[in-house]
């Protein structure tokens, strides 16, 4: 079998520069904690990488779907769906995804004088689960601010606003308990009831192939009385519902990033380009394409106007 370090369908990564790395070694701020990689590998069929000699950084890696394993300090683990683990700095290490169901993962180099502090005791698996306060979206959305950020240049700002954003995101993982309580609790989610339950469920697992099934034992219900319960207050069936909330997720995308359709399909679940690009014709009228093009154009020639909804 072949053994892939990158090049992975919808794959996206940053490495920053050596000149770079040394700006922030030598910065007041930016020496306690900084990013000298980050990526999102999606379906990473056949992804191996072994380092004899270990790298100069903690590498975080969370596998959100799919499954892998890795080995390091004489130990073997099985890496599952919703875990994630820290491989220590300068530790040998190896790593790969499943050839049978390969993992879909973001990964984060970091280092600084504090990064031994959510790095250290975190190289065995730790399990993510899909509760209806887990904030799995919220969690993706700091790593997606995080890659923005670097994508867009290297400017001590920006750097520093990417630090800053690190140690939310590495807490959201070290301090898993916390990040969920206190959201919970300021936001008083009505765990009772069924709708919201599931809704909340599908976002925070949109890059997700959710089956009714594993919808409804979530839920706690049989596939037919929730299914029941579900149609009677959105008026559409649950898979329906969960793809018109991708395709919203998509619409968002497509107005404020400048992913490739195919990169985006994997950040909303969906793996045939195709089938996304007709679903989301029907859902919003327009090809993904012309609704970008369309969206761009509005912002630019009047920021004013409203941006294209669903129909």
């Amino acid at each position: 079998m072949p053994k892939l370090k990158s090049g992975f369908k919808g794959e996206r990564s940053v490495v920053l520069p050596k000149l770079v790395r040394n700006i922030c070694q030598n910065d007041t701020f930016l020496s306690q904690l900084y990013i000298t990689d980050i990526g999102y590998y999606p379906n990473a069929v056949y992804h191996y990488r072994e380092r004899p000699k270990g790298v100069a950084q903690w590498i975080l890696i969370y596998c959100l779907k799919g499954s892998g394993w890795y080995s390091v300090r004489g130990h073997h683990y099985e890496v599952k769906e919703n875990q994630w683990f820290v491989i220590p700095k300068s530790e040998p290490h190896v790593y790969a995804s499943n050839d049978d169901n390969p993992w879909t993962i973001y990964w984060i180099h970091f280092t600084g004088t504090m990064a031994a502090v959510y790095g250290s005791d975190h190289y065995v698996p730790s399990d993510i689960n899909a509760y209806t306060t887990a904030r799995i979206t919220d969690r993706i959305n700091i790593f997606e601010e995080i890659f923005l950020t670097l994508s867009d240049n290297y400017s001590v700002d920006n750097l520093r606003y990417a630090s800053s954003l690190l140690y939310g995101f590495l807490a959201t993982f070290c301090y898993l308990g916390h990040f969920r309580k206190y959201n919970a609790q300021s936001n008083r989610i009505d765990t009772h009831n069924i709708t919201n339950m599931a809704v909340r469920f599908m976002n925070e697992n949109i890059e997700k192939r959710l089956t009714l099934t594993q919808i409804a034992d979530y839920i706690g219900y049989s596939i037919s009385q929730f299914s029941l319960i579900f149609r009677n207050s959105t008026g559409q069936s649950p898979l329906n519902y969960f793809n018109t909330l991708k395709i919203q997720r998509a619409c968002e995308l497509l107005e404020t990033t400048d992913m490739k359709i195919n990169q985006l399909c994997s950040k909303v679940g969906i793996d045939d380009s195709y089938y996304f690009s007709r679903l989301f014709t029907k859902i919003i009228g327009v090809s993904p394409k012309m609704y970008r093009e369309r969206a761009h154009l509005n912002k630019t020639n009047n920021p004013n106007i409203p941006n294209i909804t669903a129909k």
